[in-house]
């Protein structure tokens, strides 16, 4: 039993109305069984038929005094009413788990005690129950609410550590859920207050901040959003710190957000191209940072800085070292853009040829992919040795 104002009455059955037969005119436009309430919601329905106006939220409040009111008649008449707490909706949320949600938020707005106490609770029900997920979606006023303590000025000694960190895991797993990836990106503070995370507070907090960008950008309009908003050059200072609880959920950020030529460019001017190359020098997850150097190379900017920083000798050495495929792909593919790009690098290849026949090995034994970018190295190595014998 909730009150709603705006649902149109067609498709929404009046729980009161089937049990008395007598109520109020306008009592049965406001009060209605919640399946029915949520149903209109599902289908798409935001406008109040009586308004026309789009509904400034979603969230229902139970009608505990007609729920009473129901209960009485019934019990007079000996019919069993059905428990409030047992009532569950499509995604098998019950009455007292949506209060208690409510509830929570609330307290987001309390003295600390109480917003870590929340905040807590949040973020274990977001991660173990994708109900308590959708429930955010219900409301424009549900992340706001969330995220306060974070936003409404710092306490004394700045934020909490400890709340900072689970509200920004609260939003990771809100954003698992794909109905809510719009809505969580477009939430003016959630992108600024993760850009900030991903320079402060615990190493988890910005992991867990790292990994929230990489799941939001499963969308392409949140991937111009993010890319806008700044956050790739904390994301690449954090990968140049290199701590290995945030390396992994740092680069997938970093590669999914790259795949727009425009966050190509930010990537690159931030000064993504450096720092990959140090980390794959220091053999640090090799097979993400090769996927993230191998998209950058199809910008002109970054194949000539890769040049400029050593990353022929690098990548020829990964190639003799590694076993693993997809990598020797990725670096002969980078290589293959360098030296098209630069015929001064065609002089270190020469000599790896000649030295380990890196090339050959890798056009006869490689992927597909490998196979065509090392036989066309070779044939302008070829094409090369062939001009200066004629000359």
């Amino acid at each position: 039993m909730s009150t709603f104002q705006g649902v149109d009455e067609r498709p929404c059955d009046c729980f009161y109305r089937r049990a008395t037969k007598r109520s109020s005119e306008d009592l049965i436009c406001v009060t209605y069984d919640r399946p029915f309430i949520q149903k209109g919601l599902k289908a798409g329905n935001r406008i109040c038929p009586r308004t026309q106006q789009v509904l400034s939220h979603t969230i229902l409040t139970p009608n505990h005094l007609v729920r009473e009111m129901i209960s009485q008649w019934c019990k007079n008449r000996g019919i069993e009413l059905s428990d409030p707490v047992l009532l569950v909706n499509e995604d098998g949320i019950t009455e007292s788990e949506r209060d208690h949600f409510l509830s929570l938020l609330q307290k987001m707005s309390s003295g600390l005690p109480e917003q870590k106490e929340a905040a807590k609770e949040l973020r274990s029900l977001t991660k173990r129950m994708p109900s308590f997920r959708a429930l955010f979606g219900e409301s424009i006023h549900a992340i706001p609410q969330l995220l306060s303590p974070l936003s409404e000025g710092k306490f004394e000694d700045g934020i909490h550590p400890e709340l900072q960190e689970d509200v920004i895991t609260t939003l990771l797993n809100l954003s698992i859920h794909d109905n809510n990836k719009k809505l969580v990106a477009e939430s003016p503070m959630v992108i600024p207050l993760l850009i900030e995370a991903l320079q402060s507070g615990t190493i988890q907090t910005r992991s867990n901040a790292a990994a929230a960008l990489f799941t939001l950008s499963a969308l392409d309009s949140n991937k111009a959003l993010i890319g806008k908003s700044g956050a790739l050059k904390p994301l690449i200072a954090l990968l140049d710190e290199g701590h290995p609880l945030a390396m992994k959920d740092v680069a997938s950020a970093i590669f999914n957000l790259c795949i727009t030529h425009e966050n190509k460019a930010r990537a690159v001017r931030d000064g993504a191209v450096r720092t990959i190359l140090k980390k794959i020098r220091n053999r640090m997850h090799v097979d993400e940072l090769l996927a993230i150097l191998a998209m950058l190379s199809s910008h002109p900017k970054a194949v000539e800085e890769m040049g400029e920083l050593g990353a022929v000798p690098c990548l020829l050495c990964v190639i003799r070292e590694t076993n693993c495929g997809r990598n020797k792909e990725n670096c002969i593919a980078v290589l293959h853009t360098i030296c098209l790009n630069d015929r001064t690098k065609w002089k270190e290849i020469r000599e790896e040829e000649n030295t380990y026949g890196t090339i050959s090995e890798l056009a006869q034994n490689g992927t597909s992919r490998s196979k065509r970018k090392a036989s066309g190295i070779l044939d302008r190595l070829n094409r090369t040795v062939n001009l200066t014998h004629t000359a």
